[in-house]
């Protein structure tokens, strides 16, 4: 029976979560899928915390030499986060011809492409199911199941913190903060939550799907990001009385010979697949050109799913323990490949409908400014409600949804009426999508 050694950089949530998926199915795995993988060493610099896992004590080290340069592993997995020293401890390893697991989203999209080169050019396998959708396969999907289809669009939601503050509020008619709270409080969101609930764990993700997807190499710095500290309890009720939804949305769509990559707030039909996926739960939604729509779905997030998916990969790699001939790099990292030419579209350039949210002065005159500016934008308006006024500072909310739009048309509109005197806030925009 072949046998793979494997090494852990990282004893964290999910680091512990491989660990005990490891030992506790390491007979199962024998029988199910031929291997013997053994769990040789895990380094990390804590290895007296309780991790509720049962693990033999001389396996543990502070020493990650240990794991990078030992002979007796095969696998190192990398599950300590970030760029840095995530990038130099995968660099070595690749560069000493061992395979590679991750699920470091944040490295993939700022330095993939050269992690896939040291890759390449040492034989070695580098595989990351586990960066995006924890343990949904999505990333395989792409990849393998779908490989035979030219990608049309993808449509995600990736981020289980947002999903379900936005679900919180929709369900119990409470605001951002006290959603936020709630996430923080059940352990679904972070002491500092920036990364999640500012869209850029979000936007690291659609780096790596879009690079998937569409076959050019895509990074963070290409991804347009906005996330969902400004939406209110005002938009969730008024998006429900539009038939709509509130999600923090991964959009990637072919365009003109060119692909939008982008993450913002969304309104979509609530009755979408999209629409009704709630709480901690992610879904995506890929079309392609011949097998149309397919939705994964499931948890996105946390100890086990991601660890089912970094076994996932531990054990594709196993498999060709002993082989000579070269793995196969995604053609999105492999600067040797015949890339496809498209260039990313800046954001300016896409159209859409959008709600605008306006906290104006409560007098005369306001909306025909309001609705003069936007026409001279060619900017068409579809409907318009004074939804709430506020008698003691004489002010009033007045809600707009437009027309498909341009981008850089609505952007240049919202940058003169911030201006005016009688707007009393930041103009809340949201894009539409009716997917």
């Amino acid at each position: 029976m072949k046998k793979a050694r494997v090494g852990i950089i990282g004893f964290g949530t999910v680091g512990s979560g491989v660990a005990k998926l490891l030992t506790t199915n390491r007979d199962f795995l024998k029988k199910s899928v031929g291997l013997d993988i053994e769990l040789t060493r895990i380094c990390d610099t804590d290895i007296t915390t309780s991790r509720g896992v049962t693990i033999d004590p001389s396996i543990l080290t502070t020493d990650v030499s240990a794991v990078i340069d030992a002979d007796d592993i095969d696998v190192v997995v990398e599950l300590i986060g970030g760029i840095n020293p995530a990038f130099d401890f995968i660099s070595r390893a690749l560069n000493s011809g061992k395979n590679v697991v991750t699920a470091n989203k944040a490295l993939l999209a700022t330095k993939g492409i050269d992690l896939f080169a040291s890759a390449r050019a040492n034989n070695a396998c580098l595989k990351f199911e586990g960066s995006v959708g924890g343990g949904i396969p999505v990333l395989n999907g792409l990849t393998q199941g779908l490989a035979a289809n030219r990608i049309q669009t993808i449509y995600g939601i990736v981020n289980g913190t947002c999903n379900y503050i936005l679900t919180k509020m929709v369900k119990e008619h409470i605001d951002f903060g006290m959603a936020l709270k709630d996430a923080m409080d059940n352990g679904y969101a972070e002491a500092d939550p920036g990364l999640d609930i500012d869209g850029i764990d979000s936007g690291h993700k659609l780096a790596i799907l879009s690079t998937l997807a569409f076959g050019k190499y895509t990074t963070f710095d290409d991804v347009y990001v906005e996330g969902i500290r400004n939406i209110s309890s005002m938009d969730i009720e008024f998006a429900a009385r539009l038939g709509y939804v509130i999600k923090l949305l991964v959009i990637a769509k072919e365009n003109a010979g060119k692909v939008e990559v982008r993450v913002h707030p969304t309104m979509i039909p609530v009755d979408s697949q999209l629409g009704k996926t709630d709480g901690v739960y992610n879904a995506i939604e890929i079309t392609g050109d011949f097998v149309q729509n397919v939705l994964f779905y499931g948890r996105g997030a946390g100890a086990e799913p991601t660890a089912s998916a970094v076994v996932s990969d531990i054990i594709e790699i196993a498999k060709r323990l002993g082989q000579s001939e070269a793995p196969l790099i995604p053609i999105g990292y492999n600067p040797s490949a015949e890339q496809e030419s498209k260039e990313i579209m800046n954001v300016l350039d896409i159209e859409s409908r959008y709600y605008m949210r306006i906290k104006t002065a409560d007098k005369p005159g306001v909306l025909a400014d309001i609705s003069k500016m936007l026409a001279e934008h060619s900017i068409s308006i579809a409907s318009v409600e004074q939804l709430e006024t506020f008698l003691k500072e004489k002010s009033a909310v007045i809600i707009i949804i437009t027309h498909r739009a341009q981008e850089r048309d609505m952007q240049a509109s919202l940058k003169i009426l911030n201006g005016r005197e009688y707007i009393l806030e930041d103009i809340n925009l949201i894009r539409i999508e009716d997917i």
